[in-house]
């Protein structure tokens, strides 16, 4: 997202972070103050005051009110996010980031409101097994690394070509190209182990990664044994048109979208209201599934 200001381009990355915290809070929470700033950056009440007025008139013109009886600043009536994709998503984000502050940090006051976040057990990756990961994906580097595996539980050497990690929404994975198996697959970061070897450059890219670049389109739709009324409850529930939601994933990351669904390729639930949705198109999909 590109967002120019007078005289000011391109954007400091610290701005935008707090412009963002503003529209966020105001959109979501209906009132914003100085402390949200204030404490979330460590920052003065003039200094918070200025990024609010600057935000106001310069990146988002009027889209903020004050209001005396709340004593913060309120959402205008036409008001239209900026510098946000204006979706609740990056809202909870920000509640989660605040927590795994909070909870690291305890003098810190990031608590926006009467909320709490259940965030998945945390995995064991240590910085010097990412590192070279990271920088062999940026620089397309062979990597010589031990993995195991549930199905081979003792540590295997192998050279392996990353170029991009990923979150599922449960763990991390490095998509890889794995010169032992000649094709590109996912490793779970947690099933490392020692320090990987960086090595030569890799002939093997992203861009050759067919499973990696085909876009896919996910038809989701709610159960057909639910009544016409709770149809409606689901299809509007996912935002859904005419009861159909359609979501575009990366050919390779298929079978993690359908878990986050909470999708079992092989399996119905017994009950409709426990099942509530259903993909439209599963045999398009099972060629990307493991």
């Amino acid at each position: 997202m590109k967002i120019k200001i007078e005289n000011e381009w391109p954007l400091r990355y610290d701005l935008l972070l707090r412009y963002r915290v503003i529209e966020i809070i105001a959109m979501w929470e209906g009132r914003l103050t100085t402390n949200h700033l204030c404490n979330t950056f460590g920052i003065g009440r003039q200094q918070a005051s200025k990024d609010i007025n600057d935000y106001n008139t310069r990146v988002a013109k009027g889209n903020l009110v004050y209001d005396k009886i709340l004593k913060g600043y309120v959402p205008a009536d036409k008001f239209k996010p900026v510098v946000t994709t204006g979706t609740a998503d990056e809202y909870l984000y920000l509640l989660n980031r605040n927590k795994t502050l909070s909870s690291a940090f305890e003098s810190l006051d990031l608590h926006y409101a009467n909320t709490e976040v259940l965030s998945v057990p945390i995995r064991n990756i240590r910085p010097e097994l990412l590192r070279p990961l990271v920088q062999a994906a940026r620089t397309h580097k062979r990597v010589e690394v031990d993995y195991v595996s549930l199905t081979n539980p003792e540590a295997e050497t192998r050279v392996i070509a990353p170029h991009t990690l990923v979150w599922t929404g449960m763990r991390w994975h490095v998509r890889a190209y794995c010169e032992k198996r000649k094709e590109f697959v996912d490793f779970v970061l947690s099933r490392f182990r020692g320090k990987p070897e960086t090595m030569d450059d890799s002939p093997n890219h992203a861009s050759d990664d067919k499973a990696w670049n085909r876009m896919v389109k996910i038809r989701i739709k709610p159960d057909s044994r639910l009544s016409k009324e709770q149809q409606q409850i689901i299809a509007t529930d996912y935002g859904m048109t005419r009861n159909q939601l359609v979501v575009e994933v990366r050919g390779s990351l298929v079978p993690y979208a359908l878990k986050l669904l909470q999708i079992d390729p092989n399996k119905v639930e017994a009950k409709a209201d426990a099942q509530q949705i259903i993909i439209d198109n599963m045999d398009e999909l099972r060629q990307w599934l493991f």
